[in-house]
């Protein structure tokens, strides 16, 4: 066992420290190519032996027996550097391990040797886990072999001969050697790609990184592709959405995104989100060519065609049913929301005799208040009206308002129903007269008890004002697309219905007269068509023509049933001489206004009213009042029913802020919510009720 261990120092230990004790390796670049092995034991001599000058035992280091002479040998110094590599000592050169040699010939674990056929081993021990050699390989190493290599590496003793050869007696034999290059060179010719990067070289290395050169093909084509991904994001995210803003035209509908169309022409379908054009709506409706060629595209709709819809506040997103007594016309109904609904495809309002609210009637009302709102355009409604030609004193309408007054809310319309005025003068005074009650005529004539325009262009500085300027005039006109009634001048069963379609405004003409001349005010079919002799009363001037209806378009039973009634209204602040209003029955133009018709008028001294400018929202009710027609509960039948089979909305294209109630040029919004008393309390009467003052004028007042 001693004799073992000795000999794996002498073959593991000793080249280990003359390794450990040899320089460091020199940088790559100095390094001298390895010589092959050449499979010889070279003599050298050493000073510090006595017996210097003799042939020594061959050394296992090819011939080195001191760093002395290891420093001198090149062949030594690229032994030492491929030992400290691996090279040499590993799985390959004269100093691997061989498990070949010991397999067959000892046993598994320690102890006595095993026996084998060619001898016995007294070496003990487990074989180590290696990477094989090729059989190839020790083929030819066996064929090198010395005769006195069995000898020469034995650890001491005489050699012990056994079948086929020998065995040293104190140990194994040395791994057989290769005496040539053979092995080096079939090495090398398994290398990997990567190899090159174990063996780094700091110098060649910081060179190679200071070089440049400038016609790169590699550095030209990184630079190239920069670029161009550079390029691309910026013509993508930068160029291409400016280039598509100014190619493309505007949307024609102003519904874009907001539950009309989008940028393909689709109309989304999402549950229980508002749409401005309702899907039922057919193709053929989507578009509308005025008598005069104008051509209008659909912005809104609702063909009603949901079964069952409530209306009470907060229910819908475009109507709300009112909850209220509409007291200034001196109604006989009380207006409740649950007598709204749909059925078979149509709005139905229903007025009912009971005993409510210490009213004999029950009916309702809906309105778009501050929910949709209508700058100029084309409304169309398709209506079934209550009861028949001969039954007399309902008072169906269709009609649209101002948004800054909240139908039915008394304090609201105070000072601003139905005024359409943007002057400075004696026509937004009480009453249209100064405070020594002139002109004469006007005081004397009692021609307006209106309290004066409240947010008029003579509000001083900083007043109260709905803007968008305190030298705007503001007010809430009303445009009526039908009123209905009753012709009674013949004998039953003569009676024959009519539709009353009017313009309220304020301030007044002298004597409330328009003008009526043809050229300003035309009436399209005169035997159908004529001008009403009601042009109002002390609270409202009124423009308006009564125009006979079929008896068919009563009591809503078949399609036949229903008419389309319309208003077809145009206003531009900087071109108001081309405004209008046009009114049609039946889906037929009736009479034209102007504004020839509501100019200016030197006996009242009024300037011209406006055609409305403000955001108009639409309300749809069934009343009862003796104030419109006398009711002849002789005749009346209940509950009766006004149906609404659609309601459509058209625009010209390029129109902007079009069905907002809060429009930049004529806002509310704000003004609203900084007087919500009195939009929210139906009882208030007074604007001074409700806790507020109107702001004072320049010319009345002073600032």
């Amino acid at each position: 066992m001693q004799a073992t261990c000795a000999r794996y120092y002498i073959i593991i230990l000793r080249p280990l420290t003359t390794f450990m004790s040899s320089p460091h390796r020199p940088p790559a670049r100095r390094m001298r190519k390895r010589q092959p092995f050449d499979g010889k034991a070279h003599a050298s001599t050493s000073r510090s032996e006595p017996n210097a000058g003799t042939t020594s035992r061959p050394s296992l280091l090819h011939g080195r027996t001191d760093r002395h002479v290891a420093r001198a040998d090149p062949r030594g110094t690229g032994i030492v550097r491929d030992v400290a590599k691996g090279s040499i000592g590993s799985g390959y050169g004269p100093y691997s391990y061989d498990p070949s040699l010991n397999r067959a010939k000892f046993g598994s674990g320690g102890g006595a040797p095993a026996t084998g056929q060619a001898g016995t081993s007294n070496i003990s021990g487990s074989s180590r886990h290696r990477l094989a050699r090729s059989e190839t390989l020790n083929a030819a190493w066996e064929k090198n072999l010395d005769t006195d290599d069995g000898a020469k590496f034995g650890s001491g003793g005489a050699p012990t001969t056994v079948q086929g050869g020998t065995s040293n007696t104190s140990g194994s034999s040395r791994p057989r050697l290769a005496r040539s290059a053979t092995l080096n060179a079939a090495w090398e010719k398994n290398l990997d790609p990567d190899d090159a990067l174990h063996n780094p070289d700091p110098i060649a290395d910081a060179r190679l990184d200071r070089t440049f050169e400038l016609f790169s093909l590699r550095g030209w084509t990184n630079l190239i592709a920069l670029v161009a991904l550079l390029g691309g994001l910026l013509a993508l995210f930068g160029a291409y959405p400016v280039i598509v803003h100014f190619k493309r035209p505007g949307p024609h509908i102003t519904g874009f995104n907001l539950g009309g169309i989008n940028g393909t022409g689709q109309v989304p379908q999402l549950t229980n989100f508002p749409l401005l054009i309702d899907p039922d709506t057919p193709e053929s409706a989507y578009a509308y060519t005025s008598p005069d060629g104008r051509e209008y595209h659909l912005v809104f709709s609702d063909e009603f065609n949901a079964e069952g819809r409530s209306f009470y506040p907060g229910d819908d997103p475009y109507w709300e049913a009112v909850d209220l007594h509409y007291w200034p016309t001196g109604d006989l109904e009380w207006y409740d929301s649950g007598a709204v609904t749909t059925r078979n495809g149509s709005l139905v309002i229903t007025l009912s005799e009971v005993n409510n609210h210490d009213l004999n009637f029950k009916s309702g009302m809906i309105q778009s208040w501050n929910k949709l709102c209508v700058t100029t355009g084309y409304i169309e409604a398709s209506v079934s009206l209550p009861g028949a030609p001969t039954q007399v004193g309902f008072w169906p309408g269709a009609w649209t308002m101002g948004n800054l007054a909240r139908a039915g809310y008394g304090a609201t319309t105070e000072g601003m129903w139905p005024y359409s005025y943007d002057s400075c003068d004696l026509g937004t005074f009480p009453n249209q007269t100064t405070h020594d009650n002139e002109p004469a005529s006007t005081f004397e004539s009692a021609l307006s008890f209106l309290p004066g325009q409240r947010v008029s262009a003579c509000t001083c500085p900083g007043a109260d004002h709905p803007g968008p300027a305190t030298s705007v005039g503001r007010g809430v006109p009303e445009i009526d697309i039908l009123e209905a009634l009753v012709d009674i001048t013949g004998t039953a069963p003569h009676f024959r219905g009519q539709v009353s379609q009017s313009y309220q405004l304020a301030p007044y003409n002298a004597g409330r007269q328009f003008n009526n001349a043809s050229s300003a005010t035309s009436i399209l079919n005169a035997s159908m068509t004529a001008f009403n002799h009601y042009i109002g009363d002390a609270f409202q001037q009124t423009v308006s023509a009564l125009t006979y209806i079929d008896s068919r378009f009563y009591g809503g039973d078949g399609p036949g049933a229903f008419a389309p009634y319309g208003i077809e209204w145009f206003s531009d602040p900087a071109r108001r001489e081309s405004g209008f209003i046009r009114w049609y029955s039946d889906g037929a133009v009736t009479w034209t206004l102007t504004p020839d018709t509501i100019g200016a008028d030197p006996t009242s001294q009024v300037s011209a009213r406006l055609i409305s400018e403000e955001p108009m929202y639409m309300i749809f009710n069934l009343g009862i009042s003796p104030s419109f027609q006398g009711p002849d509960y002789n005749h009346l039948v209940f509950p009766a029913e006004m149906l609404v089979d659609y309601v459509r909305v058209y625009q010209l294209p390029g129109i902007e802020n079009g069905l907002t109630c809060d429009p930049p040029n004529y806002p509310t919004a704000d003004y609203i919510n900084r007087h919500l008393g009195a939009y929210s309390n139906a009882n208030l009467t007074t604007w001074a009720q409700a806790g507020y003052t109107f702001p004072a004028n320049s010319l009345y007042d002073g600032c």
